[in-house]
């Protein structure tokens, strides 16, 4: 625990430290070649854009990572493999995104913080079908970070998937997160008349339980199920 918090303020003074170390450079080369004033205020300025956008880079998501058991979390990563941003999609999401700092962590370390967290063990013995997606527009690198996050899912009755933006779009345009919006469109499928507001309130568990009680095969998680389908579209 102690490793995991010290790597998290690392990552935020170590952004901190390049922005100051790089303004610190510029200017020492602006005041040992004596610029006129026009040259050096140009200068200044071109600086502080790349300290700027240095900053932006790093707080800049590639990927979003969509946890769903109840709890419905989505963990946007930079390309550093950072988590710069947590939000609850639902009332127990907000509460466990509330209760547990995962900002700066690697993502990998974010997830099995998460997964590990006192809150979650309830459900890890409910048997509840944790939803673990990686949604970005490369493929790829989605790959990559789903295999390593199946390592972390491991002893949960996990499904994981990838998925493009344009479905985690089309999911947010409905209120939900990435994970329950597929469980959605597999409940709408033999129950037309069901809500997105429903489902929301609904457990993973509980949809996968209603699924196959109207003679559906709903996606459960016996192992580690990666769905390598990109349906969404980038």
């Amino acid at each position: 625990m102690k490793s995991e918090i010290k790597q998290a303020f690392d990552a935020v003074r170590a952004e901190q430290e390049l922005k100051e170390q790089t303004r610190s450079f510029l200017m020492k080369k602006i005041r040992r070649r004596h610029l006129r004033p026009a040259v050096a205020a140009v200068i200044c300025a071109l600086s502080m854009l790349v300290v700027l956008g240095g900053g932006m880079l790093y707080r800049s998501p590639v990927a979003v990572i969509s946890v769903d058991v109840n709890p419905s979390l989505e963990l946007s990563v930079n390309r550093f493999d950072r988590v710069v941003s947590v939000e609850g999609r639902n009332a127990d999401g907000e509460i466990l995104a509330g209760a547990i700092e995962l900002r700066s962590l690697n993502y990998t370390q974010a997830v099995e913080r998460l997964l590990n967290s006192e809150a979650m063990q309830g459900y890890r013995n409910e048997d509840a079908g944790l939803s673990i997606g990686v949604i970005g527009g490369d493929q790829a690198r989605c790959s990559e970070m789903m295999a390593q996050l199946e390592r972390c899912a491991e002893g949960w009755n996990a499904h994981c998937y990838t998925a493009g933006t344009q479905e985690l779009e089309q999911a947010h345009e409905l209120g939900l997160s990435c994970g329950k919006y597929r469980a959605f469109r597999q409940l709408q499928a033999l129950e037309a008349d069901v809500t997105p507001e429903q489902v929301q309130s609904m457990t993973m568990r509980e949809i996968r339980e209603r699924i196959a009680e109207l003679g559906g095969q709903a996606v459960s998680g016996e192992g580690h199920r990666h769905g390598k389908e990109n349906k969404g579209g980038n």
